[in-house]
């Protein structure tokens, strides 16, 4: 019962954090703040408000493809015990 309340507790609390992750990423690196930046100055009608999504979709793909390569190694590496603790 013990370890039940633990994982529940772990899994609200990550999920709390991704949830807030979002609102804490929305930077973009300063190469690309300046680009944009001086594009906007000599294009005025160009809107650049998707290039912030794009820098984030290309730097989560790393991580959620490590991501998966890393489950799919530990479940394959640690096997279930097939006795139930009851």
């Amino acid at each position: 019962m013990k370890k039940l309340v633990v994982n529940s507790f772990f899994a609200v609390v990550l999920g709390l954090l991704f949830t807030l992750a979002p609102l804490a990423a929305s930077a973009q690196c300063t190469m690309c703040k300046t680009q944009v930046e001086a594009s906007r100055t000599e294009k005025d009608g160009y809107d650049f408000s998707g290039l912030n999504k794009g820098i984030l979709y290309m730097a989560a793909i790393p991580y959620l493809l490590m991501g998966a390569v890393g489950y799919f190694w530990y479940r394959n590496t640690h096997p279930r015990s097939k006795a139930t603790s009851k």
